[in-house]
């Protein structure tokens, strides 16, 4: 616990203001979102609209990376750059904001459909999307760190999708990443047994694979892949822990287009098997 902050009251509402600001780009970005348009036009639409609230896109040269946002379509699992990559009928795509206003950080994703999605596009987007819930619904001060991974994987393999181990939620404040990491899964690491303590603020962001769990970096890099080929689906919030329970940071008023719009009547029950 030495290395994680508690933010104070001024800390969580300079946080609230960043998150709530890259949760309504993402928003917008739904509803421009259709086939025929680039991974590269989601990237200006998203720099023209942080400027313009007078904030920062934090990915921009954040280590090298050179784009404002992080497109990952189909089997990419995160990381993805834009460029001319045209969008199909039946892709998803995760689009990952981050916002930087004065000084403070906010972090939110979702996956969206293209189009009209196969039943397992549906199928992953929707465990990654519930497995999000999960996860905020046992963040209380006196849970353990562990305790998010847990009900993430528990759900996650139950529908047979597995977990992706290699990158996880993190920290946040005047800081991109800190302290501390949020495993995804039910991790051994000694330091997953944390308590939770009112005021530490942190991001959970669960990448659901239909297939296997392992990923590839391609030689940008950045852009991570299924190692399998198959399908990946993220979604992203940056929370607070509070004394009864926590505050969703990057909560939107309304529903994402593309996403969360979507009539879910006929997703399966069931996918490929987690290896």
């Amino acid at each position: 616990m030495t290395n994680v902050s508690i933010k104070t009251v001024k800390d969580v509402a300079g946080i609230r203001a960043a998150s709530q600001m890259a949760a309504d780009t993402l928003l917008k970005v739904g509803e421009m979102l259709r086939p025929g348009i680039t991974t590269e036009d989601i990237d200006g639409f998203v720099h023209e609209d942080t400027v313009r609230r007078g904030a920062i896109p934090a990915p921009l040269n954040y280590h090298g990376f050179p784009k404002s946002v992080c497109t990952s379509v189909n089997e990419v699992v995160c990381h993805g750059i834009p460029g001319p990559r045209v969008l199909v009928d039946g892709d998803i795509i995760n689009v990952d904001v981050t916002t930087i206003f004065e000084g403070f950080y906010g972090d939110t994703s979702a996956t969206f459909f293209i189009g009209k999605p196969s039943d397992e596009a549906r199928h992953v987007t929707e465990v990654s999307r519930k497995s999000l819930d999960l996860a905020i619904g046992v963040v209380r001060e006196g849970a353990r760190l562990y305790d998010i991974g847990a009900a993430i994987q528990d759900y996650a393999e139950a529908e047979g999708c597995s977990v992706v181990r290699a990158f996880v939620g993190h920290g946040i404040g005047r800081v991109f990443h800190e302290a501390p990491q949020v495993y995804h899964y039910r991790s051994s690491e000694p330091r997953s047994r944390m308590r939770l303590k009112a005021g530490m603020v942190f991001t959970i962001e669960p990448m659901i694979n239909l297939g296997t769990y392992e990923v590839e970096v391609l030689a940008d890099k950045w852009t991570a892949i299924t190692a399998d080929g198959k399908l990946s689906a993220q979604f992203e919030h940056t929370i607070v822990v509070t004394k009864t329970g926590c505050e969703v940071l990057t909560r939107r008023p309304r529903p994402l287009m593309n996403s969360e719009t979507f009539p879910l009547a006929s997703v399966v029950s069931g996918a490929s098997a987690a290896v």
